[in-house]
């Protein structure tokens, strides 16, 4: 079995950090990254600095960025406005994203749910009639912080409209860690027979310590793409209490035991996770950076 993996440190790990790296220095950060064997890296996000001043400079990172074969660098965007930004700045993939509950998308986006699939479709086509890959991830498909529980028919519905739009993937995230192994087991089947045989990833928080525990359980039902944070960084600014992505090399220990093929370098990862610790300066909450690998004979 293979399963890609999607690194989003530099994007949805710094944006919850309360430091603000210089994009010369996001911009290391990827090209550490790219030497690990992740297939695609979120570079950043074209979002208003106000609003995300974490992500400032984004044209600037991607400036800074080294082609590397068997890499793709992504970029998250929000309206046309940072579509055109993500264009130009000449990222590989863009990556259109919106939460499924209208009071999410009313303080994430200023819209309603009905008026950002709307967009999200403008932004599919745009994407695609400039040439390039588009994804699109539907926040809070596992939960809300402001609504509660999902329905997995909405998420489903979702999954259906994009896929009409034109997206070439899909991903389903648990944007405030609340998600439990049935929901996996419920929402990927649908998923995938909603979008037509489209790839469908999972973007997950270990926010209440059961982001690997949905990783094992995608698994079986046949993911294609997991999102992961170098060294565990992560979490939403606009979700109350969204910390903590999955740990990239937390995830490829768990996914090497278990026998699945990700090309991504465990130890290489580690090596990025103990250099961003030192430029962030305080403990991270990946765990295998710490601990390291399976221990070896003495």
């Amino acid at each position: 079995m293979q399963v890609k993996i999607s690194e989003v440190g530099p994007r949805d790990g710094l944006q919850n950090e309360a430091e603000v790296l210089p994009p010369e220095v996001r911009a290391e950060l990827c090209r550490r990254l790219s030497g690990t064997g992740v297939s695609r890296i979120e570079a950043g996000s074209f979002v208003h600095p106000k609003r995300v001043p974490q992500m400032a400079g984004a044209e600037d990172v991607f400036a800074g960025l080294t082609p590397t074969a068997g890499v793709e660098y992504a970029a998250l965007v929000l309206n046309r406005k940072g579509l055109d930004r993500a264009l130009a700045a000449g990222a590989d993939v863009i990556n259109v994203v919106y939460p499924v509950t209208d009071e999410f998308c009313r303080r994430n986006q200023n819209s309603s749910l009905a008026d950002a699939a709307v967009t999200a479709a403008g932004l599919v086509a745009g994407a695609r009639e400039a040439g390039r890959r588009v994804a699109v991830t539907l926040g809070a498909s596992f939960g809300c912080p402001f609504e509660g529980r999902v329905d997995p028919g909405v998420v489903v519905d979702h999954v259906g409209r994009m896929a009409e739009a034109g997206a070439e993937e899909i991903v389903l995230a648990d944007t405030i860690g609340v998600g439990v192994p049935t929901q996996v087991r419920r929402l990927l089947p649908a998923a995938r027979a909603a979008a037509g045989g489209l790839p469908i990833g999972l973007h997950l928080h270990n926010t209440r310590n059961t982001g690997y525990v949905l990783a094992a359980e995608a698994l079986a039902h046949g993911v294609d793409s997991l999102d992961a944070s170098v060294a565990g960084i992560g979490g939403c600014p606009f979700a109350p209490r969204a910390t903590g992505n999955i740990a990239t090399e937390d995830l490829i220990y768990l996914l090497d035991g278990e026998g699945v093929e990700t090309g991504v370098d465990m130890d290489a990862v580690i090596g990025v996770a103990e250099w961003l610790t030192d430029v962030l300066g305080r403990p991270l909450p990946g765990l295998v950076h710490r601990a390291g690998g399976f221990p070896q004979p003495v």
